[in-house]
């Protein structure tokens, strides 16, 4: 609900404003279509202008890549291109979480499926992975929003075991799956660290930030702070091992544009699956990633 929140204000702001200034120009006699062209323009140039930001700082503290990691120029076109367009649609996804990513309606199931979502965002990022997850048979599938963006995560891990609490008496199911983005990794491992893993089935990290990420020291907030690399929460976090026998796998890029250095993201004891040419926020768009996630919960399913 926060970020919705903030999301819409900050985009309503920014029309209402423009708009303001605009409609002076219009009544002089100017076209209203070209401030309209402007305005849709101007917020496309935003949006790439912190493409390219994220990108440049994760270049600069990038982990040293393997050979067979690079991906020559028309692969850079591509990783920026999706990143890009992931990030642009990022605030309508969000100010439309509630319709773009519903629960499914209360069902007996076994196998109940949880999507939990990074640092700053909400529900709304999961739209397109989703959408991939529910055409392959996936769940049913629930969402959490989990908020103010900018507490702790440790309060963000409150919250994530109240929505397993209400899955599973609406499911009727044992335990539930989890597949997480971002700092929606960490929110699990504090999850874990305090409840234990008795009612988590399998756990599919997706571009977490295992060790932290320079990004974050861009932001305030004190789940960002707990982001930051060296930071004495994620020292403790990191300390714990993870709980005996829970399938858990960190799927992660080496391009990725937000958790840098990229090996932030793989995490001792758990399966990795490394991946090139992919963004941060493209990461839950691209249908590889979609993919690998099916193939993650049919395998748990199997066995």
């Amino acid at each position: 609900m926060w970020s919705a929140i903030t999301a819409a204000l900050a985009l309503l702001g920014a029309l209402v404003g423009f708009g303001w200034w605009a409609s002076a120009e219009v009544a002089a006699g100017a076209s209203p279509w070209t401030y309209a062209a402007a305005f849709v323009l101007g917020y496309a140039a935003l949006v790439l202008a912190l493409t390219l930001t994220f990108f440049a700082l994760a270049w600069v503290w990038r982990s040293p890549r393997p050979h067979d990691a690079r991906i020559g120029p028309a692969g850079t076109a591509r990783l920026l291109w999706n990143e890009y367009a992931a990030l642009l649609g990022a605030s309508p996804r969000m100010i439309l979480y509630r319709l773009l990513v519903p629960d499914d309606p209360a069902t007996r199931s076994p196998a109940p499926v949880l999507l939990v979502h990074g640092v700053l965002c909400n529900a709304g990022v999961w739209t397109s992975m989703r959408r991939r997850l529910a055409a392959a048979g996936a769940g049913p599938l629930y969402a959490i929003s989990y908020g103010p963006p900018l507490a702790s995560i440790e309060r963000f891990a409150g919250q994530l075991a109240a929505k397993i609490d209400a899955i599973l008496a609406q499911t009727g199911a044992r335990d539930v799956a989890l597949v997480t983005h971002s700092m929606g990794g960490l929110v699990l491992r504090a999850y874990l660290r305090r409840y234990g893993p008795a009612k988590v089935r399998q756990a599919i990290m997706i571009g977490a930030p295992h060790r932290g990420s320079v990004h974050a020291r861009l932001f305030p907030g004190v789940s960002l702070a707990q982001l930051r690399p060296g930071n004495a929460w994620l020292a403790a976090l990191n300390a714990e091992p993870l709980p005996p026998g829970l399938p858990i796998v960190s799927i992660w890029s080496w391009h990725d544009s937000m958790v840098a250095p990229q090996l932030s993201s793989r995490l001792e004891g758990a399966r990795d699956v490394e991946l090139s040419g992919i963004g941060h926020n493209a990461l839950l768009t691209d249908p590889e990633v979609a993919r690998l996630v099916v193939e993650e919960l049919r395998r748990q399913a199997s066995a």
